[in-house]
């Protein structure tokens, strides 16, 4: 199969390309190469292309304590890559993107929500209601699925603040683990999301949307104690703010009864994860993780 991967050098991305590239022939441009919000550079691009499927992993998401985005272009930047690739479906032959937890609604998370519990609300902010148009959008046309993910984790993920990266870099380089707050998640391994994307990419006749999650909420505190567990080292474990945040998790069910799939065991995961960070410490930074806010 021929398939292009949006989003080339974000973690997922390059992650599925990657671990995808002995079965596929891959294309992941970047954005000097395809400009995905140029509507007229992406179907000429995707003409040219002939295309099996699309892997759409590029998003553009403004966090307020990390990203130097712009907050205002989120609704339109996201909504324009995914149309201009949406509307040239003649082109290829599927599309699977991956859309978010925050097409539920922030405020109205509740543990292990299923699929149908879209639409029971409209998000309010720029990025939960560009996903939830997404997945509206999806549901009627014939050649467009969504792996909607709750949370990923992996190598490539930024380990400046991304909380198991966050926490296997400050044990490899030996420093105090800190937790900002402690919450309960549900948190996918990334080899999990490329062995769901790659039977998704494959089925004969899927459903629309799958929660794409381990199907086991942990809280950040007992992950972080088994990290430390594998890492075989002693450190100290603070957490910044007490209490306990909302959960955010989902219900994994149908994906699973229809693909097969079984996730990782999480602390094996977490063994290899950390295990490669130990081995490559040149890829972390003492000061950056020190003085990135959390």
């Amino acid at each position: 199969m021929k398939l292009l991967i949006t989003g080339g050098k974000g973690f997922v991305a390059r992650s599925l390309a990657e671990q995808l590239g002995k079965g596929y022939e891959i294309a992941a441009p970047g954005r000097q190469e395809l400009d995905l919000l140029d509507a007229d550079r992406v179907a000429d691009y995707l003409k040219a292309g002939k295309f099996d499927a699309v892997l759409h992993c590029a998003t553009y998401d403004a966090a307020p304590k990390t990203s130097t985005k712009d907050p205002a272009k989120v609704l339109e930047y996201n909504l324009r890559m995914f149309f201009n690739l949406a509307r040239s479906g003649a082109d290829f032959g599927r599309l699977v993107y991956f859309g978010s937890g925050a097409e539920f609604g922030r405020e109205h998370w509740k543990p292990r929500m299923s699929e149908d519990f879209f639409d029971e609300h409209v998000p309010p902010d720029p990025y939960g209601f560009s996903k939830y148009l997404m997945t509206r959008h999806a549901l009627s046309a014939s050649n467009i699925y969504n792996l909607r993910l709750f949370g990923v984790y992996g190598k490539y993920d930024d380990w400046r603040y991304r909380f198991i990266p966050n926490i296997c870099a400050r044990l490899a380089l030996d420093l105090p683990l800190l937790i900002a707050r402690n919450r309960t998640m549900d948190l996918l391994y990334i080899d999990d999301l490329v062995k769901m994307t790659d039977w998704l990419l494959r089925a004969e006749k899927p459903r629309k949307v799958y929660n794409a999650c381990s199907g086991e909420a942990r809280d950040y505190v007992s992950i972080a104690g088994d990290i430390l567990a594998v890492s075989g080292k002693r450190a100290v474990l603070s957490v910044k703010t007490p209490g306990l945040g909302r959960e955010y998790s989902g219900d994994n069910s149908l994906l699973l009864g229809d693909s097969g799939l079984r996730p990782v065991p999480m602390k094996k995961a977490l063994k290899e994860l950390y295990d490669w960070y130990a081995a490559n410490p040149g890829y972390l930074d003492r000061e950056q993780i020190l003085s990135y806010p959390l």
